[in-house]
């Protein structure tokens, strides 16, 4: 949701942006899977009633979390205040995940043959891109896209950092647990089990609600491994982020503070206006 919601500069983006979700979920799925003729209308329908959902019942609990957030960020963080952040944010999401699980079942069944491989050809074009990335074989390229990376994320929260600013997030880069190539095998990893499940999802003899509990475990496994190696992997970085997260804010001046305060309430104010603008819409019909 965060992540999404950065990629805007401006508060009526977020709005412009929730409001094309619809189209934009059908170009992103459509790009994974190529639905045939017989699903698209299947897809399009079970992506609108996601999204009428969604904006009926979640955003409510989105604007609230942010304002929380928003109410603290003046004063100094700790890392455990960050990862409780991130992992209440995790629990607001999950019915959005479920929810979506539930009405994208049936289409899932109805995958063939055809577009698991063209899932899987998707697969490997995103997996270059992302070695592309994050894998430069000259280690300094690497740092410096990762530096990159990490710098413009953090400028459009906070605005322009300083140099001291600057030197902090080089050495936390340098000392991170973050490990590409473990992510990418991972992320292989979970795309072959990914095409596995649905394969079998399309051959056995199951309930909607069978496949449904069988693409729960995909989701949680995607974002807790089931892999216990890599799973410690993930928590320990998990705690390094919470910790470079609280430092890098700790350094930020007043300016800064006010700068991500302000964006946070754009967002907010964003949500809670798509609230009213759904209500109006019921009022109407």
């Amino acid at each position: 949701m965060i992540a999404m919601l950065a990629l805007f500069s401006g508060c009526s983006m977020v709005r412009v942006g929730y409001d094309q979700g619809p189209r934009l979920a059908w170009w992103w799925l459509d790009g994974y899977v190529d639905f045939n003729r017989e699903q698209k209308p299947h897809a399009k329908q079970a992506i609108e009633q996601w999204f009428g959902w969604h904006r009926s019942g979640q955003l409510l609990e989105y604007a609230n979390w942010l304002s929380t957030v928003r109410s603290k960020i003046n004063g100094p963080l700790t890392s455990e205040q960050v990862c409780r952040w991130s992992e209440e944010l995790q629990d607001i999401i999950a019915p959005a995940f479920d929810h979506a699980v539930q009405l994208g079942a049936p289409v899932v069944m109805s995958l063939g043959e055809a577009q698991w491989r063209y899932l899987e050809q998707r697969y490997v074009k995103s997996n270059d891109k992302l070695r592309r990335d994050y894998l430069q074989s000259n280690p300094k390229d690497r740092l410096k896209a990762s530096i990159k990376r990490s710098v413009k994320r953090i400028e459009n929260l906070y605005g322009k950092i300083d140099e001291r600013q600057r030197n902090l997030i080089i050495a936390s880069i340098e000392t991170s647990p973050f490990n590409p190539e473990a992510w990418l095998l991972e992320r292989q990893r979970r795309q072959q089990v990914t095409l596995s499940t649905l394969q079998q999802l399309a051959t056995m003899s199951i309930s909607t609600e069978q496949a449904a509990a069988e693409l729960r475990t995909l989701v949680e496994h995607t974002h807790r491994s089931d892999d216990p190696d890599y799973r410690v992997y993930q928590v320990n970085l998990a705690e390094y982020t919470c910790s470079f997260i609280a430092r890098m804010h700790n350094s930020t001046t007043s300016n800064q503070r006010q700068h991500v305060h302000d964006k946070l309430k754009s967002w907010e104010t964003d949500l809670r206006a798509l609230m009213v603008d759904n209500q109006l819409y019921i009022a109407s019909e």
